[in-house]
């Protein structure tokens, strides 16, 4: 489960990444609060709407950020971007807390957020892939979900706390402030050890990337089921801030939620660190597992019995996300792995503008539980729709060994040899000792 620790850059990052995690949920927390409560009287439609900004950028610029994380040294970019990350949130709080913040300046600051994260997220993704091995990049994939899920359950709830306490200016001020643990860890990394990067210098751009895609229909399907469930099942933000004031919960009340829903994700993402490899059966099954949760979910007639079913809802959505992250990592040519990834950011962060706004009026229109089973018919939906591919695209068959057993054939379609292993570029940087002379 835990084999990629051995990798002491590997160790580094995910000390430095679950400190900036841990700040970045209390931020998301306070900033959801905020809009909610504090620029607006309880409007869902206004916090979709500042959530599809900050998520509308990695689909707009998916042409470049792609790219740019192929072609660029990728410590260099997690440098700039987190140190812009850093800036952006000792304005928010500053503004905060002297008064002057108004909901359309919050809109332009989840906007430039977002811009930002658009080009640190495929550089963040691609990056795993740079410190540790071929054979263990899914487990590597898996252990970072683990440390977004596991600062997701402290996040929140120190978030919501904080709120009460001090105020939600000071929160954004403490989230700036842990992003010097990321960007220590980026400096303190043994740059020796990381894995030469390879750089396509052909003019293929983002349309590379998405040919690629397009061509491989295994890969059509994960990207499917992530946007659906990216567009109208994780508005966790509208889902449980609209449950908690409907319950009469106040800051902490919400922050709990989170924390509760990370549970169930944590558990998530250490069991598929556990798999020896990213399926696409897994992401199929989860997708139908989150929309028999979200409808359960949205039945819960008191606040602590809705909180139980979120870890179940954690659980399904992590799953899902963690094994469609590895499958495409570890099945996707390593020259082209910064453009199919930011492609795959843009799918799940770029779906948000378009569901969010949808989640947040059917919130104020019809209620919280509405939204809630928007999203679990978006998730059995995609479910559907992979289970249709299994049947049809030869992958389900009969098991040689059992007459009456089933088996879906999980090989990936194309044998991929990792170039960092047998390139020139790579054996450039290794020395090789000639033999001693006897």
């Amino acid at each position: 489960m835990f084999r990629s620790f051995t990798n002491v850059n590997y160790r580094i990052w995910f000390a430095g990444a679950l400190v900036s995690n841990i700040g970045g949920w209390m931020q998301a927390t306070a900033q959801d609060w905020v809009v909610l409560t504090e620029l607006t009287n309880n409007d869902a439609t206004a916090m979709g709407a500042t959530m599809a900004l900050q998520f509308a950028p990695p689909l707009v610029l998916v042409s470049m950020t792609g790219w740019v994380a192929d072609r660029f040294d990728r410590r260099r970019i997690l440098f700039t971007t987190q140190s812009a990350l850093l800036l952006l949130a000792v304005a928010v709080g500053v503004l905060l807390l002297t008064d002057v913040m108004t909901l359309p300046m919050m809109l332009c600051f989840a906007a430039a957020f977002g811009v930002v994260t658009a080009f640190d997220a495929p550089a963040r993704q691609t990056f795993v892939s740079d410190m540790v091995s071929n054979g263990d990049t899914s487990n590597a994939v898996a252990l970072n979900s683990a440390s977004f899920n596991l600062a997701r359950m402290i996040g929140p709830a120190v978030g919501g706390l904080l709120i009460v306490a001090i105020g939600s200016g000071w929160v954004f001020i403490v989230n700036a402030a842990t992003f010097l643990a990321m960007i220590i860890a980026l400096q303190l990394m043994r740059r020796a050890q990381l894995a030469p990067q390879l750089k396509n210098r052909s003019r293929g751009g983002h349309a590379a990337g998405f040919r690629y895609v397009w061509g491989r229909s295994d890969l059509r399907v994960v990207f499917v089921t992530v946007f659906l469930i990216g567009a109208f099942g994780m508005n966790f933000p509208i889902f449980a801030s609209t449950m908690a004031i409907e319950f009469g919960a106040d800051a902490d009340g919400y922050g709990l939620l989170s924390s509760i829903l990370a549970i169930g994700s944590l558990a998530g993402a250490l069991l598929a660190a556990r798999r020896d490899r990213a399926r696409v059966r897994v992401v199929v099954l989860a997708a139908g597992g989150f929309g028999a949760c979200a409808f359960i979910s949205a039945s819960m007639p008191t606040y602590a019995a809705y909180a139980v079913t979120l870890m179940f809802t954690g659980f399904a959505i992590v799953t899902l996300l963690t094994t469609a992250n590895g499958y495409v990592q570890t099945t996707t040519d390593p020259a082209l792995r910064g453009r199919v990834l930011a492609l795959y950011m843009a799918v799940i962060m770029g779906s948000t503008p378009v569901g969010a706004p949808i989640a947040g009026w059917v919130a104020d229109a019809f209620g919280p539980r509405a939204a809630i089973m928007l999203g679990g018919a978006a998730g059995l939906i995609a479910c559907a729709i992979g289970v249709t591919w299994m049947l049809t695209s030869g992958r389900l068959r009969r098991d040689e060994n059992h007459r009456f057993l089933m088996t879906i054939d999980e090989t990936r379609p194309i044998d991929i040899v990792d170039p960092v292993e047998f390139s020139d570029e790579a054996a450039a940087t290794t020395p090789i000792r000639s033999p001693k002379k006897v």
